[in-house]
């Protein structure tokens, strides 16, 4: 019986210790991820520039993954676990590609979802590594072989017809760009607000009214910038500056006084470009990447060099 337990628990062993020495699947952080360092982060950013104009362009997402090694599992068995951990490209038209290249190995492969296997076929595939890739790594040529590889597997993608990408949704420069516009210093905000709010606690009494009018403004603010968090937390606001608009104007009538030509609600209007600002240094950012929702069944083809 000793004898049986130890044979199982030898098997079990056997077993468990190369699952668990399996190469973890690093998060998606950009569209090129680097973990040799091989890559200056200018490189990655020229790359990764590339990769996100072909997808405004056609829709379709490319990644690059450099690791040291895939040992113990062959890259094509590493690859598709990052392919389906990654879910590049779009889901449902499955038109994601992806670059793994294991430097310590010598090995590299092109996986490819489904959505593209018509047009990047494993025989494609193996071209762009035997004659593109492979040759410039022979050379040490690392950043030379992946932007031209890069470049074959754009110009098949741009030349397969795939449903046009659709537009994307006003959470980004636009966001702010509607923030900056619901910024309380703004001059025709505040207009706006005490004319609506004014109507409505006319019509409905000063608690109703004040509620409605938080409505109202909430509400333009989602159609205008998507953001449930934005529209809910002003629509509160401005439901609270409604209820107290008496004493709100009648604070500011006495500032004025004290303080000839100091500005009121105006003295701080400057205030609004920041957010327009801060927008700007995060667009070439690409940390914001994320994979589609796309599916791979193992196509592409590997290679070595």
């Amino acid at each position: 019986m000793n004898a049986a337990r130890a044979a199982i628990f030898a098997l079990l062993m056997c077993w468990a210790f190369p699952a668990a020495a399996d190469v973890a699947v690093p998060p998606l952080t950009g569209r090129v991820v680097d973990l040799t360092g091989t890559l200056s982060a200018d490189d990655i950013a020229a790359q990764s520039q590339r990769l996100k104009d072909l997808q405004t362009r056609k829709g379709s997402q490319i990644a690059v993954l450099i690791v040291p090694t895939t040992q113990p599992e062959t890259i094509e068995q590493y690859s598709i676990r990052v392919a389906e951990a990654w879910k590049i490209g779009r889901k449902k038209i499955d038109d994601g590609a992806l670059l793994v290249i294991a430097k310590n190995d010598h090995k590299l492969r092109i996986e490819v979802g489904y959505g593209l296997e018509g047009a990047l076929t494993d025989v494609t595939s193996r071209r762009i590594i035997d004659e593109v890739i492979t040759p410039r790594f022979k050379s040490g040529d690392f950043t030379g072989g992946i932007a031209a590889g890069l470049t074959r597997i754009i110009g098949v993608i741009d030349g397969e017809p795939l449903p046009a990408p659709a537009p994307e949704a006003s959470h980004g420069d636009d966001f702010y760009t509607w923030i900056g516009f619901f910024n309380p210093f703004n001059p025709f905000f505040i207009f706006g607000v005490f004319a609506v709010g004014g109507t409505l606690r006319r019509l409905l009494g000063r608690l109703v009214g004040s509620v409605a009018t938080g409505v109202v403004i909430g509400g333009v603010a989602w159609y205008l910038s998507g953001s449930t968090i934005l529209s809910g937390l002003l629509g509160g606001v401005i439901s609270m500056l409604t209820f107290f608009a008496d004493v709100l104007i009648a604070a500011n009538q006495n500032y004025q006084h004290s303080h000839a030509g100091g500005g009121g609600w105006s003295g701080g209007s400057s205030s609004g470009s920041s957010w327009s600002s801060g927008s700007s240094s995060s667009s070439g950012s690409d940390s914001g990447f994320s994979g589609g929702g796309g599916s791979f069944g193992g196509g592409g083809a590997s290679g070595s060099w």
